[in-house]
């Protein structure tokens, strides 16, 4: 199979700075390792793909690259600890992390790419960039947007430029690689903003409010009095001052949170106390810190989540911290989805969680949270919110194309 029509414009492109801008599951792995093949085919090439990281760069491109240049019979000599393959036409190609762009600095450098570009430290690109102009060497910008980052200026490059960048900008469904149905239940599942960012790649200004979907007049209510309050869903932050909860009660796909605990200098197992205190004949179900599973509580030493368990309740967490812009993403698209949906409400009486949703903001410029003494009611709710509504799914990709590139 041949390359898609958006990917055919980009790896056609003669510019010398390329930067493509696509929604998720464009083909941009597949674009990477097609551009890879073409630089590298010609004699004495230095070719490298950067992502953000070498545990990324790694699990992104390592082995179908590797296997391909092994089918075709490119290979010389594969060093697995170095990532780096030599091809019979003595070009090399190398895969690298970004992360600690001083480990970047090299000999000169024919050809580029640099893979989630949005999540790469600009201190990488500048390490690079000098390595290109002995040899007049080429590169390929990829990624997905992240706010109004570096990567947004690299696209507006062409503006001021345009002998020397060309930038694109294509959604998921320009790649062809994703069902629309499943586009349209994205757009279901995920906030305006958020969906706008992922899918149609578009830069969006995520400065201000982390909660930037919440209002009071939309979300902020009189409590229907049918609820049932038997099986309680609460999330939970093991930060000592404060300990934070909030308690909800789910009711089709709509959650109620219903009240909140705060308690200055404590632990979990006062916390536990105070929820069984108050909700003495509910089924709990906690949805904590994914850290409480190593952490050590003062009560006992036992972990939060043992202590949690030995009072009777249900834990549902993750081995692991997902992203936090996950997380965030996951609470706006319940408080409204792209169609205008709204699917998580609050009680009047909840003083410290409202103020959190409307206090907790960005660090200027950046999509980093601002740990301003708000993130702790915030993240307790959140837990809760993302464990219930995740909102990566698994997309299965559409069977994608070969190499087509020749060794010349």
């Amino acid at each position: 199979m041949s390359l898609s029509n958006p990917q055919l414009c980009i790896a056609r492109d003669t510019h010398r700075f390329r930067v493509a801008v696509c929604g998720r599951r464009f083909g941009k792995t597949f674009l990477a390792r097609n551009q890879i093949a073409k630089f590298a085919s010609q004699p004495n090439q230095l070719v490298w793909y950067c992502a953000p990281t070498y545990r990324q760069a790694k699990g992104i491109l390592w082995k179908p690259l590797k296997q391909k240049l092994k089918q075709i019979n490119w290979v010389r000599k594969v060093n697995e600890t170095e990532l780096t393959i030599e091809l019979i036409n003595n070009s090399t190609i190398q895969l690298k992390g970004a992360d600690n762009p001083d480990s970047l600095r090299g000999l000169g450098l024919n050809f580029l790419i640099f893979d989630e570009t949005a999540d790469i430290s600009p201190e990488a690109w500048n390490v690079c960039r000098p390595m290109l102009s002995d040899t007049g060497g080429h590169a390929l910008f990829l990624g997905t947007p992240k706010g109004l980052n570096w990567f947004k200026d690299l696209y507006d490059r062409q503006i001021t430029d345009p002998a020397n960048w060309r930038s694109w900008q294509y959604t998921t469904l320009d790649g062809k690689n994703v069902p629309q149905e499943e586009i349209e239940q994205a757009r279901s599942d995920l906030d305006s903003r958020t969906f706008a960012q992922e899918y149609l790649a578009s830069f969006q200004n995520f400065s201000g409010r982390v909660a930037y979907n919440f209002s009071r007049p939309a979300h902020v209510i009189d409590l229907p009095t049918d609820l049932d309050y038997k099986i309680l869903h609460i999330g939970m932050d093991f930060n000592v001052n404060p300990m934070c909860a909030v308690v909800f009660v789910h009711r089709g796909d709509t959650l109620y949170a219903i009240d909140e605990i705060r308690i200055p200098n404590s632990n979990t197992q006062e916390m536990a106390l105070e929820i069984k205190n108050r909700y003495p004949r509910s089924q709990i179900t906690a949805y904590p810190d994914p850290s409480g599973s190593a952490r050590k509580s003062s009560s006992g030493g036992q972990t939060d989540h043992i202590i949690l368990r030995n009072n009777h309740f249900k834990v549902a967490t993750y081995a692991q911290h997902k992203p936090v812009k996950d997380r965030i993403a996951s609470l706006n698209s319940r408080l409204m989805n792209d169609r205008g949906d709204i699917k998580l409400f609050f009680s009047k009486k909840l003083k410290y969680t409202i103020e959190s949703l409307e206090r907790y903001v960005y660090k200027d410029q950046t999509q980093i949270p601002d740990k301003n003494g708000f993130d702790h009611m915030f993240d307790a709710l959140s837990y809760c919110v993302e464990y219930l509504y995740p909102i990566r799914r698994n997309i299965e990709p559409q069977p994608q194309q070969r190499f087509g590139v020749k060794l010349g």
